[in-house]
Order: C-alpha cells, then structure tokens, then sequence
C-alpha cells in the first residue's frame, strides 16, 4: 500500500528534490537584477542629444566600457542609485568606464532642474520620446545596460543596485 502511494515517478521527484544542494545557489542567481544580452540581439545604434547640447553617439565610444543608466526624476530608486553611479564613473574614469543617464521622456526644464537640485555630474542624454529606452528593451526604471570595448551590450541590471558594491565592480570589469 505505501508502493502504492509513491509512484516510479513520484518517487524520482521527490528523490530528485532531496538531492538538489544547488537549489538555493539557483535561486539566488534567478533573483538576481542582472540579465545576459541575448547573443543573436544586436545592440541598436544609439545617438542622443545631452543635455549641455552635445551629440553623443555609441559607435564613438567603442574602445571604452559603457554604462547606459535610463532613469526618470519622477523614479524614487533612480535618484537612489544616482549617488552610487556616480561613485562609480569617478573610480573607473582611468579604465575609460563611461557612465552615462539616459532620461526618459522629461522635458529638458525637468531634467535641469533635477541635475540642479541634485549635482548630479553624469553626462546626461535626453531621450525625449523613449525610443532608445524601446530599443534596449527597457521597461522597468531604473535599468542599466553594460556595453563593452567592442560596443557589445552584455547584460542589463533591472531596478535598484548598489553600484557601490564588489559585483558592481566585476560586472564593470568584464567589460
């Protein structure tokens, strides 16, 4: 009767519950904010006006890492992770890192008066009607896409992260 209870395969599964020590490794990695760029997605062309009245073009950085951070003023986590950010240009500025803040979609009043209020020193690049943000399938703010030398996006991080951490700085080194 207790055979009976416990089919061949309800007793591999819970055979194959009990022997899975990797189970909690595994879901950390799933809540992780970092996401692998798909390999057969090419990384869209990206020119920006900034807000000092710059051009800013991705095909002209290759040769330097890229942090592409799409924020709004209007997003609490946004300006959290700002001062972090910001932190980190300033320690990899000498290993060519760029870090860039995308806005999206705020008028370049809104987007002053932020940079004002806060001291914010990134360069800042309007995306005035959300089309970059659409390209680099940006959905949740912030989100900050890592592009390496060779101008390849290579992952994104959705939401808050402390950029000010040991795995922000792996993450920068890989590229």
């Amino acid at each position: 009767m207790i055979e009976a209870a416990f089919s061949p395969l309800r007793r591999r599964a819970l055979l194959a519950t009990a022997c899975l020590p990797w189970l909690p490794a595994a879901r950390a990695a799933e809540d992780s904010p970092r996401r692998e760029w798909p390999r057969k997605r090419a990384t869209p062309a990206l020119e920006l006006a900034g807000i000092d009245g710059s051009a800013w073009r991705l095909a002209a950085a290759r040769g330097r890492p890229v942090l592409l951070n799409f924020w709004a003023s209007w997003c609490e986590p946004c300006r959290a992770e700002m001062p972090a950010l910001q932190q980190l240009a300033r320690e990899h500025a000498s290993g060519g890192l760029q870090v860039l803040a995308v806005n999206y979609r705020e008028t370049e009043g809104a987007v002053r008066r932020f940079v004002g209020q806060t001291g914010l020193e990134l360069p800042v690049l309007l995306d005035r009607e959300g089309a970059a943000a659409k390209a680099f399938g940006v959905r949740i703010f912030p989100s900050t896409v890592g592009i390496d030398r060779r101008g390849h996006a290579r992952f994104v991080v959705t939401g808050e992260f402390d950029w000010a951490g040991t795995q922000a700085a792996r993450w920068v080194a890989e590229l």
